[in-house]
């Protein structure tokens, strides 16, 4: 299993969550250094908890899941 696909079964496992309150996240690219960069949606664009969501939630997994990862960052776009 590619790291890709590790990170998008680890955002699966997250994405009910942030579906259930209107939200959801898109892995947008891995770095060669391990960073992940994903894209918040929906309700998630506008809640000023989203960042909270971003390190405590999605990092937070990632980081269990797949130890290469180093930091998970939040892209516009």
């Amino acid at each position: 299993m590619t790291i890709t696909e590790k990170i998008e079964q680890s955002l699966n496992a997250i994405r009910p969550f942030l579906q259930k309150d209107g939200g959801d996240v898109e892995l947008v690219r891995v770095t060669e250094d391990g960073f992940v960069e994903v894209k918040l949606s929906g309700s998630c664009l506008s809640c000023p908890m989203s960042i909270m969501t971003l390190r405590a939630g999605v990092e937070r997994r990632l980081l269990h899941d797949i130890p290469e990862i180093r930091r998970v960052e939040r892209v516009a776009g």
